[in-house]
């Protein structure tokens, strides 16, 4: 399972511990609330809850509401399906959720990883940032040794460019410190991390976006119908 992929399910799990929720509501969710998601499509959503439907972390119900009950005579469509999180998948997202590993703060999963840290143990959250912030650490030694190196042979504009990341990286490395010392001080974050599971609006990174809330690149499909 590529790591795509991977946290695609996380974020699935997670987003389904707090309700159920048919595939346009989830799709929804995802491009809204965790903009790492923006850019994928049914296409990649329906493959993924089929495969945690057959992992048992999932189940499949008719929808119930009186909207899904009018829409199947109206329209000749099956009523929207639902998707529960079972036992078995709460289970293994509190297990996920555990992992402090590389995968949990490199570029491509930190965002989603941070936009459940109201889901997460507080020491948890403390191994991720620090974890993150080493990676980020280490990035910026790299970036300021390349141009030392390289900066008489570039020109302005280059150079600028080179200037503009290193900032970045600077800048996500100073909002680190202040979440890591308010863990560390105990306090919780209102209205950010800590404050909702996929509610958060984070600052951007060096290599990507970490979610804005309300930033989709397409339209949401007015249908979305069982497969």
């Amino acid at each position: 399972m590529s790591r795509r992929s991977g946290i695609l399910e996380f974020a699935v799990l997670g987003l389904l511990r707090e309700s159920p929720m048919h595939g346009y509501e989830l799709r929804k969710r995802l491009n809204t609330s965790l903009g790492v998601f923006r850019a994928f499509s049914y296409g990649t959503l329906y493959p993924c809850l089929k495969t945690l439907v057959a992992n048992g972390w999932l189940i499949e119900e008719p929808g119930n509401t009186s909207e899904d009950a009018l829409a199947a005579p109206l329209t000749g469509r099956r009523a929207k399906i639902v998707y529960r999180l079972t036992a078995e998948g709460k289970e293994h997202f509190e297990q996920l959720l555990s992992q402090t590993g590389p995968d949990a703060y490199e570029d491509e999963t930190f965002a989603a990883r941070f936009a459940f840290f109201g889901q997460t143990s507080r020491d948890v959250r403390m191994r991720v940032l620090e974890g993150r912030r080493s990676r980020l650490e280490e990035r910026l030694e790299k970036m300021r040794a390349s141009l030392a190196r390289t900066r008489e042979r570039l020109d302005d504009y280059t150079l600028e460019l080179q200037r503009h990341g290193m900032e970045s990286v600077e800048r996500e490395v100073r909002w680190l410190n202040e979440l890591i010392e308010s863990e560390r001080a105990g306090r919780d974050l209102r209205g950010s991390a800590a404050g909702g599971s996929a509610q958060q609006d984070t600052t951007s990174g060096a290599s990507g976006d970490l979610p804005r809330p309300g930033d989709t690149s397409r339209p949401d499909s007015p249908d979305d119908t069982a497969t």
